[in-house]
């Protein structure tokens, strides 16, 4: 073999050589970038996850916000409507309040009265010895009226007429001086206790009230939800 055939064999195996390269350098190259391709989508799917992954954590967020501010606002008009509620009855138990003074006013059946009272007191106490308190502007029309009320209940009763103490130093609360007056005052009625006090009975006007504004109260409530606006 000669120089030129060398030469030849040198040049193709260098071309071979060199396509060879250059194909492995292409199939590298190609592989690279698929695998860069692989890479970006992996990565665009892990963004797009966190995208939503957040998108939906901030629609909760505002969801709670929702119910949160409903629940405030509900809360708040039933406050409202209770308070409200609370008003209309208030007024109506001072205006009842009010006209419970005027009872007094009538002689006659406020005698009637306070006599029916102090049977009552005697009839829930049921003791042999009792101690009553009344107001002091009331202090004689009930010492004209302690015997009959005595009888009344040992008829009724059928005991012997118990041995009853008029409280001459300690009085229930006057009638108020003024139609606005804060102070504490009673309406009248009266008071009667066990001898040894652990048994009382506060049969006045006021106590009347507010047990009957206690037991109607929800049966109130009810008539003021069924009209709002009375």
């Amino acid at each position: 073999m000669n120089d030129g055939d060398v030469s030849k064999q040198i040049q193709q195996m260098v071309r071979f050589i060199r396509l060879e390269a250059e194909e492995k350098a292409n199939e590298i190259s190609i592989a690279a970038e698929e695998e860069f391709n692989i890479e970006k989508l992996q990565l665009l799917e892990v963004e797009k996850k966190k995208i939503r992954q957040d998108y939906e954590r901030k629609g909760k967020q505002v969801e709670v916000r929702k119910k949160i501010e409903y629940s405030t606002q509900l809360n708040a008009s039933r406050i409202k409507v209770l308070q409200g509620q609370d008003d209309v009855v208030n007024d109506m138990k001072e205006s009842v309040s009010k006209e419970l003074l005027r009872v007094s006013n009538d002689k006659k059946g406020y005698k009637i009265l306070l006599k029916g009272l102090i049977v009552q007191s005697l009839l829930r106490l049921k003791e042999p010895a009792v101690l009553l308190r009344c107001r002091e502007v009331d202090k004689k029309v009930v010492e004209s009226i302690v015997e009959d009320a005595k009888r009344e209940y040992a008829e009724k009763a059928k005991v012997q007429p118990p041995k009853l103490t008029i409280d001459d130093k300690v009085f229930l609360p006057s009638p108020p001086s003024k139609a606005d007056s804060h102070e504490q005052y009673c309406s009248g009625g009266v008071v009667l206790a066990s001898q040894d006090g652990k048994i009382v009975c506060e049969n006045t006007l006021d106590a009347r009230l507010n047990v009957v504004f206690r037991q109607k109260l929800p049966e109130i409530r009810k008539r003021l939800l069924r009209n709002p606006g009375a």
